[in-house]
């Protein structure tokens, strides 16, 4: 998430430094926009060392300080994590501050491994399944179709799987996953999207962390695209590092889920990788066989009829299911490759197929030493959402609210 981070000193209306109630003030401003349960994620490197005791956040109000859940992200950044409460105006501006205390939640999204998959759940609700291990097509269909590094089930709130794998019409759909169609390396044309073409697979490797808290949790973990076909024996073109974050939205969370994706590919040799113009290839996903009565709908009003091939910056696609009607607003970001990016959307088959594709248009050559990042947002609800709903969340993710910060302890820049 894009923040603008400003260092300055508050003031009160005489021009005195502001009563040093906390350790660190954050001011919020909304921007052009209505914000309405906004996740924010705000650096804090540029406040250097944070107090030695637990901090929780408050809002500054006409009422008082008002405690807000947060969550202190430490480690290779410094970072709070926190949702914007109920409704801002355009032009509004919010202040909080992160004050030593500890902070109580009704709620934490929590994440849980075992050998084979990794559970993210917000509270009793399961949102989704990572499966980590390798997982077998059913019997009869070549082992070329085994896979790791994938989503299934998503839930929408109510417990209804909005995924399928391994469906009969495309055996190597996985739920929600992320490999590329038509790939060259090193002279080889590779296809890691198609495995029964026996060229190129993408495989799990490791975690490198594994997050549970009052506000976010998630997992990210290396995937390894490989090459089957290397003369020297199987050989990895890509390394992927996928970064799933849960938000927890309070009493929001009744409305839906709201996730946000980020895909880092970096070449795992120095030969470049090029990902050739493709109708699809990157992020996908197989909706469940009760969504075959559905439809999409995209930022520019195109539907199944006429959406394929067509860019957004956000698309809806929903459907039915035992638990009521549900959906997936998909959001790209502004910062990704080709945006708005084309879409493959299926106008000529009943069952719902939904792809991202940023080479549609045209090949993307990937050169070693670089890192490139695409980054997408999902909201999954329960019932219906409207265009209007759905250009707010988008906005929130590719322009969100501004967060200024500042130290209030002295001494600390």
């Amino acid at each position: 998430m894009s923040i603008l981070i400003v260092l300055f000193i508050a003031t009160d209306a005489t021009g005195d430094p502001a009563a040093e109630e906390g350790v660190i003030r954050i001011t919020v401003d909304a921007g052009d926009h209505t914000r309405i349960d906004t996740p924010l994620s705000v650096p804090l490197d540029s406040v250097a060392d944070l107090a030695e005791e637990p901090l929780v956040l408050v809002e500054i109000t006409p009422e008082g300080r008002v405690p807000v859940p947060s969550q202190i992200e430490t480690g290779c950044r410094l970072a709070v994590h926190f949702v914007l409460p109920g409704r801002t105006e355009p032009g509004a501006h919010r202040i909080f501050e992160l004050e030593t205390g500890q902070q109580e939640v009704d709620a934490r999204i929590g994440a849980v491994r075992d050998a084979r998959v990794l559970k993210i759940s917000c509270g009793d609700n399961e949102v989704l399944t990572y499966n980590h291990a390798p997982f077998r097509p059913p019997e009869g269909v070549s082992a070329l179709y085994t896979r790791s590094g994938f989503i299934h089930p998503l839930q929408s709130p109510s417990g209804a799987a909005l995924t399928r794998i391994h469906p009969p019409d495309h055996v190597h759909h996985m739920g929600l996953w992320n490999p590329w169609t038509k790939a060259r390396f090193e002279g080889r044309h590779i296809d890691f999207w198609n495995l029964g073409a026996g060229t190129g697979t993408v495989r799990f490797r490791r975690f490198s962390s594994v997050k549970s808290g009052a506000v976010i949790g998630g997992f990210r973990a290396l995937h390894e695209h490989v090459d089957l076909k290397a003369p020297e024996g199987e050989k990895v073109a890509l390394y992927e590092d996928w970064d799933v974050r849960v938000w927890n939205l309070g009493k929001a969370e009744k409305k839906g889920w709201l996730i946000d994706f980020t895909s880092d590919l970096r070449c795992a040799t120095k030969s470049p990788l090029v990902l050739e113009k493709y109708r699809y290839g990157g992020f996908g996903f197989r909706a469940a066989a009760s969504f075959d009565k559905g439809d999409y709908l995209t930022s520019e009003g195109k539907t199944r009829k006429d959406g394929h091939a067509t860019r957004a910056r956000w698309c809806i696609v929903h459907g039915p299911t035992d638990k009521g009607p549900a959906g997936i607003v998909f959001m790209g970001h502004p910062q990704n490759r080709d945006y708005p990016e084309p879409m493959r959307i299926w106008n000529n088959r009943p069952e719902i197929f939904f792809n991202f594709c940023p080479v549609q248009a045209s090949e993307w050559t990937l050169e070693g030493g670089e890192v490139y990042v695409l980054r997408y947002r999902l909201f999954v609800y329960d019932g219906t959402i409207t265009a209007a709903e759905a250009d707010r969340l988008q906005r929130d993710f590719g322009e969100p609210p501004v967060a200024r910060v500042e130290s209030l302890v002295p001494g600390k820049k």
